[in-house]
């Protein structure tokens, strides 16, 4: 009886009870077996509520049965967090006053990707006596060679 591990994720759920699947009923019709592990994998399911949900789905294989109960995880958690989102308020203003704030953002955003660019032309570069292990050249490493190998020609 294969369960769910605090914090496995459904899709290794999944994969291990079909490979316990194949292991256990290798001559079974795979159509069978695909029915068997959806069964199984619901009820190895450790949350009540997402085992509940996906039983009531009633899936005819693993494939449907994991992707609605990832849905249904992924709907659950978001409205638990959803509850928690503030409003925000917007202000109405005139458009100078908008215009104003995103001139000042921009400039803003200006100086940061400078400051950024600057920042990579100070980084000091590679050893310029690398060589490539591809064609024994100095300068460039193996992953940054032009050269064509005769692999590459077909």
């Amino acid at each position: 009886m294969r369960r769910q591990k605090p914090g496995e994720s459904l899709q290794v759920l999944a994969v291990d009870v079909e490979r316990l699947m194949i292991l256990a009923y290798a001559e079974c019709p795979q159509d069978v077996r695909h029915s068997l592990a959806a069964q199984y994998f619901v009820d190895a399911i450790k949350d009540e509520d997402t085992q509940h949900a996906t039983k009531l789905m009633d899936a005819k294989d693993l494939k449907s049965a994991l992707a609605y109960s990832m849905k249904y995880e992924a709907a659950k958690t978001v409205s638990k967090t959803s509850q928690n989102v503030r409003s925000i308020e917007i202000e109405v203003g005139t458009g100078k006053e908008n215009g104003e704030k995103f001139d000042c953002l921009l400039k803003t955003l200006e100086k940061l990707l400078n400051s950024h660019v600057a920042g990579k032309k100070n980084t000091p570069r590679r050893n310029p006596n690398v060589t490539c292990w591809k064609c024994n050249k100095k300068g460039h490493l193996q992953r940054e060679c032009q050269t064509i190998s005769p692999d590459q020609e077909n």
